[in-house]
């Protein structure tokens, strides 16, 4: 690398492709930019984050450049601004004044690293802040790591990844909000004066009732298709905190980072501490234009393991039997699976325990060994059927958590987290705690689960990860008193340890990430996952809303929808018919969820054309560009989506969400395709017994259906269409 002196004569520049400085930085995506600047002896500016249009003199011209810190620091901001960080010095100190002292350039083949080096004018304490742009798709990433070189340990009372400026204006804020069992609810609500937080506190799992992502739309009431919009989403596992300033000046104000409640960081000498990414988006196409980002950036970024690939059509056992495993019933299922023409099988709880057997959910975690009353033939058994059945076989584990009737408990009651002295708050089963992730030993134990079984039964081809407790016992026999406070960061980095371990050994074992349902969405987790579970609630008319809200920043190949029984008791035994069940699970990853045996002859074969016909589908649907036609929280009475691909193949679901008489259903008018190209309809999964609609065989240009669009006939309740675009 070649080192440039910069005009001022005080800041290094290190790079590959730029030959000077002027104290002016574009960060660039394909079609946005960040604008950031900073002067002798001051601090990193912020001045612009938007499309790719405008020049630092243009925005000073015109008086919009900004000139706000990009990392604003306490004690250097006035008190109507937020500090995005701050520290407590060996003397007391809590004030940071930074200056940039060097830029570096890292040009990667995928993206360009900006690294900022700045430095406390006092004390030995240095801050880096990167910018990750992007080449192939619309996302820059930002995080910084701290160090110093102070005699003693420093306390980082605040510590959040990035800030952005927002021109204040009428801007709308779009996020999720909810609940086990009803995650992903949307939330809009105009920026009005004061602070804004969106956190979460769970410990273990951050994505239930807030979720660390959102978006602004900045031209008033969100629009899917249309208006400025801004995405962000925070790649963090654990407690959050999201906040957004507006105070009387011109600007709005986000920061989003690690929730610093309980969690002051006490951080050594020399110990670099690097805070989560924030990723964010830019976008003149709406929501839709912010989701498309998100999901193109997963695929090629954010989900290393299955990115494009598409995942297998799956029959899990919980719903069918819950913890009533045996042999018997287990290779009955698989033979179920196998004939509908599904290609998995995953054993959910209740297969393992040896003192302690495994019938609800009050004993046995942490003792990972077969039960060989209910399995007598062991995993072999299971995996030779599967495989004399052309399926793969899949197993459920919660290597995180132990129950204090356990083997695991009784040998090494000090792995769960606790405070000496003080009483166990007992979580699931009343007998549930969660293990310290902080612990290299407990780390070690965890990995071992994973190692052992795919050892021993290299055929295991599916993980379920499953995380089904808070962290209550806010306390580590491992970590030093003087770091009890570092538990909540320090759990998620020995969580993420673990991962990136299984994942270096076994890169091609699919794994889902679990927690009582979707608990942990979020791109901190997806990068070691194939796929997550979207929620404990899989009634159909509910997951419309759940996978709906979902897909503001997940693809499809990241969400596993599956078909569930009825009646439903989640939803108060609601009965729903079992082709709508289909078709909305057929908008994601599909998997189905009850148990085969129950099903009669018309439902069998129901179940056998949605599993044919997907597998028709799901290059398009798991892969596509997502476009959300007619919103169910628009009350019009259905849902339409879509999704798209590059070879002009499309995938319409239609749902009827409201059923009453004399109904009126909007006209819908499709998106994404090739205004000039003749596409012809046929509609998949009929419903057993009826014939394909009207519309099926029929042809339409792009732009027509673009333009002017069809009605889709829906009378009876519960209706629903799927159609193929070709």
């Amino acid at each position: 690398m070649k080192r440039v002196l910069i005009a001022t004569g005080i800041w290094m520049l290190t790079a590959t492709s730029i030959s000077a400085w002027n104290g002016e930085v574009v960060v660039s995506t394909p079609n946005t930019a960040m604008i950031l600047h900073a002067d002798e002896d001051t601090d990193l500016r912020m001045d612009y984050y938007g499309a790719k249009t405008a020049t630092l003199q243009q925005l000073r011209d015109a008086g919009d450049a900004f000139n706000f810190p990009a990392l604003p620091a306490f004690g250097t901001v006035d008190m109507i601004h937020l500090p995005a960080i701050q520290v407590q010095h060996v003397n007391g100190d809590q004030n940071l004044e930074l200056r940039v002292e060097s830029l570096e350039l890292r040009d990667e083949a995928n993206a360009k690293t900006y690294v900022f080096t700045m430095q406390d004018k006092l004390l030995p304490v240095t801050v880096k802040v990167f910018y990750k742009a992007y080449k192939n798709v619309d996302i820059i990433e930002t995080w910084t790591e701290i160090t110093h070189s102070e005699k003693t340990a420093i306390t980082l009372k605040r510590y959040d990844s990035g800030h952005l400026t927002i021109r204040r204006g009428d801007v709308w804020l779009t996020h999720l909000h909810g609940d086990w069992a009803a995650e992903a609810d949307i939330t809009q609500e105009p920026l009005t004066a004061g602070v804004q937080v969106i956190r979460n506190t769970d410990g273990a799992r951050n994505a239930h009732c807030d979720a660390p992502e959102l978006m602004l739309s900045l031209d008033g009431q969100p629009q899917e298709n249309s208006g400025r919009t801004i995405g962000a989403a925070l790649c963090w596992s654990g407690n959050y905190e999201l906040r957004i300033n507006t105070n009387n000046k011109k600007e709005h104000h986000l920061y989003a980072g690690i929730d610093p409640q309980s969690s002051e960081y006490v951080l050594s000498p020399k110990e670099v501490f690097a805070t989560p990414h924030l990723a964010l988006t830019y976008s003149t196409e709406g929501m839709g234009g912010v989701s498309r980002a998100f999901h193109r950036w997963a695929r090629t970024e954010g989900m290393l393991h299955r990115g494009m690939k598409t995942g297998d059509i799956l029959l899990n056992s919980w719903e069918g039997l819950y913890f009533d495993i045996n042999e018997e019933r287990m290779i009955q299922m698989m033979d179920d699976i196998s004939q509908l023409g599904g290609e998995l099988f995953v054993m959910d709880d209740g297969w393992f325990g040896d003192k302690y057997q495994r019938n609800d959910d009050s004993s046995t975690l942490g003792d990972w060994v077969v039960d060989k009353k209910k399995l007598p033939g062991g995993l072999s058994v299971l995996c030779s059927s599967a495989a004399k059945k052309g399926i793969k076989f899949g197993i459920w584990i919660e290597p995180e958590a132990v129950n204090t009737k356990s083997e695991l408990f009784e040998k090494h009651p000090e792995w769960a987290l606790q405070t000496k002295g003080r009483e166990l708050k007992l979580g699931r089963g009343g007998t549930q705690l969660v293990l310290d992730m902080t612990n290299p030993q407990v780390q070690d134990f965890a990995f071992k689960i994973v190692d052992d079984l795919l050892t021993n039964y290299p055929e295991i081809s599916y993980i379920k990860w499953d995380a089904n407790a808070s962290i209550q016992n806010v306390g580590s026999l491992y970590l030093p008193m003087a770091k009890q406070s570092n538990l909540y960061v320090d759990y998620h980095r020995g969580l993420i340890k673990v991962l990136e371990r299984i994942r270096a050994k076994y890169p091609n074992v699919v794994m889902q990430d679990c927690a009582s349902g979707g608990g942990r969405a979020n791109y901190g987790l997806l990068p070691y996952f194939d796929e997550f579970w979207v929620s404990d609630n899989t009634d159909a008319l509910q997951r419309v809303y759940i996978q709906w809200g979902t897909s503001l920043f997940f693809p499809a190949n990241a969400m596993a929808n599956h078909i569930n029984h009825c009646p439903y008791w989640n939803t108060g035994g609601r009965v729903i018919p079992l082709k709508f069940r289909c078709d909305v699970a057929m908008s994601g990853r599909l998997g189905i969820e009850l148990q085969p045996k129950d099903m009669n002859d018309e439902e069998r074969q129901q179940v056998s054309t949605c599993f044919r016909d997907y597998k028709e589908l799901r290059d398009v649907v798991q892969t596509g560009d997502l476009y959300r036609l007619v919103s169910p929280y628009n009350r019009k009475g259905i849902a339409a989506l879509m999704y798209t691909s590059q070879s002009s193949q499309g995938v319409l679901f239609v749902y009827k969400t409201d059923n009453y008489y004399n109904q009126p259903l909007p006209r819908i008018r499709l998106a994404g395709l090739n205004p000039d190209k003749t596409y012809t309809l046929t509609e998949k999964n009929v419903r057993v017994g009826q014939q394909p609609c009207e519309l099926s065989g029929r042809q339409f240009t792009g732009r027509f259906l673009m333009d002017v669009g069809i009605e889709v006939p829906l009378w009876e309740d519960y209706a629903s269409r799927v159609f193929e675009l070709k």
